[in-house]
């Protein structure tokens, strides 16, 4: 006859399973550690921000002015671009600005000068792309600002 305790997670006692619990409590702290260094090794997210202006209404035929700025630590080169749409029409880009380099320390900006032609809801967003060279013919999309309504009057 065997004699057998109830322990936490399984079974001991004379019949040898007390050398499976401590082989399964090795492995279970080798995974936590080494779960541990992989989130260590997780790299920090980069930080950065889009800020857009556009005055809050407009006249019809009148022009809006509409201005951004944003940086991002992860673009080496970085520019914004404005984009408008009436509705729920596609984005169109109105204007980019200067190609700027992180290194430069300052923020890439855009401005616009828009005609307001009908009446309604007209949007902007401004959109931060990221280079890898002042010239960089593919540039990628870091962020997208919130989108800012001008209601057209």
């Amino acid at each position: 006859m065997t004699r057998t305790m109830k322990s936490g997670t399984g079974t001991t006692g004379s019949t040898g399973t007390a050398g499976t619990l401590s082989r399964r409590r090795v492995a279970v702290t080798g995974a936590l550690g080494l779960a541990s260094i992989a989130l260590a090794a997780v790299p920090a997210h980069a930080k950065g921000d889009v800020d857009l202006t556009a005055p809050r209404t407009g006249a019809v035929g009148k022009t809006i002015t509409v201005s951004a700025s944003g940086s991002d630590d992860a673009a080496v080169y970085q520019r914004i671009c404005l984009e408008d749409r009436m509705g729920k029409a596609a984005w169109h880009q109105v204007a980019c600005g200067a190609t700027v380099s992180r290194d430069a320390g300052g923020d890439a900006r855009a401005s616009a000068r828009v005609k307001a032609a009908h009446r309604g809801g007209l949007q902007f967003r401004a959109v931060m792309y990221g280079l890898t060279s002042a010239h960089d013919k593919h540039p990628v999309r870091w962020r997208t600002s919130d989108v800012v309504t001008v209601r057209v009057r």
